[in-house]
């Protein structure tokens, strides 16, 4: 079982970057494969990105070559880094760990964070 904590999220402009954070907590952080998805009020969890066991990532369309994923195993930690954000990418944004091998799917991932809000004004 693992515990996560997201943080970063905050009122950024369109154009800008922020990077957010996900804290997991465990001695196995580096047995699970991790993800990001973010939600609108009313719309269904949406992926954004996921990174492997072995460091292996997928990308949504939307968010390919502005947004990168990256994993500190020895500070239990998932980042998102997010570049050339616009008001599209306003929502809440959750980190997900998941013991199996699908990670693109959010009905497969079996723990999440309570999410962070992350608001881009234009």
């Amino acid at each position: 079982q693992v515990q996560l904590v997201e943080s970063g999220g905050r009122l950024v402009q369109a154009g800008g970057s922020l990077r957010l954070a996900c804290a997991a907590s465990g001695r196995t952080f580096s047995a699970y494969g991790m993800g990001w998805f973010r939600q609108a009020p009313g719309k269904e969890r949406a992926f954004i990105v996921c990174i492997s066991r072995s460091g292996n990532t997928e990308y949504a369309d939307s968010v390919k070559g502005r947004f990168t994923i990256s994993r500190d195993n020895a500070k239990n930690t998932v980042y998102l880094q997010m570049n050339s954000l616009n008001a599209e990418d306003t929502d809440v944004y959750y980190c997900a760990a998941n013991w199996g091998p699908i990670l693109t799917n959010a009905k497969d991932y079996e723990y999440w964070g309570q999410g962070t809000q992350v608001t881009v004004s234009s």
